[in-house]
């Protein structure tokens, strides 16, 4: 099992087919300059390989907020199906935390959809608790 930054092209194009399970709206030609773009905003792409394969992904970034001081955001975080329950997804998760505390944060955040309840046990066994709610506006007419 290898834990590593993607930060060629090639590694950020093998992370796709698991960031498209959480994303199905992700186009794959588009994926890498999207990526790209958000590297430029201090986002960062964390995968798990393991069989030949990535099996688990989460991107991040850590920025300053008023609401929450210096705080690690994950952005995205999934296992591959079939391959959940498996530690890859805690794995990250304590990366994550860890990094978090190296690099001085107040706190570590991330939303989740209201059906990912596998998921939630394990943020709630990592010590994260329900905090807020999310709005959003989807402002691309629909698409």
């Amino acid at each position: 099992m290898n834990l590593e930054h993607a930060e060629t092209d090639e590694q950020i194009m093998v992370c796709f087919p698991v960031m498209k399970v959480l994303r199905p709206h992700l186009d794959e030609s588009k994926f890498l300059a999207a990526v790209r773009r958000q590297q430029e905003q201090g986002y960062k792409l964390l995968f798990i390989e393991s069989d030949g394969a990535v099996q688990s992904a989460a991107g991040y970034r850590i920025q300053d907020f008023l609401a929450w001081g210096k705080c690690l955001y994950i952005d995205d975080l999934i296992t591959m199906p079939g391959n959940t329950r498996k530690g890859y997804g805690g794995q990250l998760l304590d990366w994550l935390i860890d990094c978090a505390r190296r690099e001085e944060c107040d706190q570590v955040h991330l939303d989740s959809g209201y059906q990912r309840q596998d998921a939630h046990r394990l943020y709630l066994n990592k010590g994260f608790v329900l905090a807020c709610h999310h709005f959003a506006i989807d402002l691309r007419g629909g698409k």
